[in-house]
C-alpha cells in the first residue's frame, strides 16, 4: 500500500522516526489544495490539504499495511481516506500495486499566535522536497495556502517534535528559497 506525503512525510529521516518505508516517488495529485491549519493539540500549526481545485506535490510512499497504525498515530486529527489512483500523476513506466491513502482535515482554521507556522516544521518539510530537486520545493511553496498567517522562528528550540534531516546548508537554501518564491521570509510577514 502507498500514502501519499505532502508535508513532513515527503522527508524520508522524518518519516523514519514512524515506520518504515520503501519506495518513494515525488508525484502531483489533482483536486487537494494544501493549506498551513490549526488541527490538532501540537503546539504548531501543520500542512493539511483539503478536497479541491489545483493540485498538490507530495511523494508517494509505500509502506506496508502493518506500519498502517503507527502512521495512523502519527497524524491523529487527520482522516485517513483512499485516494484515486487516476488522480496521481506518475512518471512514465510505474504503475501502483496496492491502495493509495491520504491524510486530510476535515476543514482548515487559520494558525495563531498560540499555534503558528513553526519554522522547525517548514524545514523538514522543505528539506524532504529538497531531496527531490530544487523545483518540486520551489513547487511546493507555490501550492502551499496560508503563508501570511501567524509564525514563529523556532529553529533555537524547535517545537516541531519529528525535525530530523535537515543540514545547515538545507536551511540555507530554505531561507533563499522563501524569500525568493513567497517575496519575503514569513518572519518579516508578521
Amino acid at each position: 500500500m502507498y500514502l501519499f506525503g505532502y508535508g513532513s512525510l515527503m522527508n524520508p529521516a522524518s518519516r523514519a522516526l514512524t515506520g518504515e518505508s520503501g519506495w518513494a516517488c515525488p508525484v502531483t495529485v489533482s483536486g487537494l489544495q494544501r493549506y498551513w491549519s490549526n488541527v490538532s493539540e501540537a503546539l504548531i500549526s501543520p500542512l493539511v490539504v483539503l478536497e479541491g481545485d489545483g493540485a498538490c506535490n507530495g511523494v508517494l510512499v509505500k509502506i506496508a499495511p502493518d506500519a498502517l497504525p503507527d502512521f495512523d498515530r502519527r497524524e491523529a486529527g487527520y482522516r485517513r481516506l483512499s485516494l484515486d489512483a487516476s488522480r496521481i500523476a506518475l512518471p512514465k513506466g510505474i504503475a501502483l500495486e496496492g491502495p493509495v491513502y491520504v491524510y486530510v482535515a476535515e476543514d482548515r482554521v487559520a494558525p495563531d499566535v498560540h499555534k503558528p507556522i513553526a519554522q522547525s516544521y517548514i524545514d523538514t518539510v522543505m528539506a524532504g522536497c529538497l531531496r527531490y530537486s530544487f523545483d518540486f520545493a520551489a513547487e511546493f511553496l507555490h501550492t502551499t495556502q496560508g503563508w501570511d498567517a501567524a509564525y514563529c522562528n523556532d529553529r533555537a528550540l524547535p517545537r516541531y517534535p519529528r525535525v530530523a534531516g535537515v543540514s545547515d546548508e538545507d536551511r540555507v537554501m530554505i531561507d533563499d528559497l522563501m524569500k525568493t518564491h513567497l517575496g519575503q521570509h514569513p518572519a518579516e510577514a508578521v
